[in-house]
């Protein structure tokens, strides 16, 4: 499970068993150890708020019991829990399995190319992959690396090469360069059809390559 993953399920217990006990808190009998300890990360975030001396005091009163530690969500971890589970996920097509799929990291910059490349969508006469959009609005950021992960068919791929290769024709090719050493996808106008698309003009295999990167 990822972090971000983590933290929603985190929430998602507190704000569950606070309805419940109907006072909106959440104590230590009723989380998990592992969880107290990742509440105190969410709570250095904002996103929770540990109930204070007279907090637990009136606890206690409501309980019957001494109370030494509660926690509830901020408006702030309110909100990042609606988001986070509003949030799209990714959904492979029909016939289509997890293993048609391969697990793709990109470092900021190509992932600021992509979005705007799948950012276009409708404005171009080559349109990026079906679910690349979906992809791209799912990722998620391995901070630790500064990676952004993605999980792309084949098509995608070659609809993400052929997204850099715009970028690369317009600014900067290291980042269209990058992608082809590391995945073996190039996008060359030359290998497209009369009739374009991003998959045909793209090619496995990291030659072709031309810029530095």
């Amino acid at each position: 499970m990822r972090g971000w993953e983590r933290a929603l399920s985190v929430l998602e217990a507190l704000c569950e068993r606070g309805q419940a006990a109907g006072h909106g808190w959440t104590l230590e009998t009723e989380l998990l150890l592992s969880h107290q300890q990742q509440v105190n990360v969410l709570e250095s975030q904002g996103l929770v708020e540990l109930a204070g001396r007279e907090d637990r005091a009136e606890l206690s009163v409501v309980e019957g019991r001494p109370v030494r530690w509660a926690a509830r969500l901020t408006p702030y971890g309110h909100d990042t829990l609606v988001y986070g589970c509003s949030r799209p996920r990714a959904e492979p097509s029909s016939g289509e399995t997890a293993s048609d799929r391969q697990l793709v990291e990109l470092i900021p910059s190509q992932m600021v190319a992509l979005r705007v490349f799948v950012g276009l969508t409708g404005q171009l006469r080559v349109p990026s992959a079906d679910g690349l959009g979906e992809q791209v609005c799912t990722a998620s950021c391995d901070h630790g690396i500064k990676r952004w992960r993605l999980y792309l068919t084949p098509d995608q791929m070659e609809s993400v090469a052929y997204g850099l290769w715009l970028h690369r024709m317009t600014g900067s090719a290291a980042e269209a360069n990058r992608f082809g050493r590391e995945y073996g996808v190039v996008y060359s106008p030359a290998r497209a059809s009369d009739n374009p698309s991003a998959a045909g003009g793209a090619a496995r295999g990291g030659t072709g390559v031309s810029g530095r990167g």
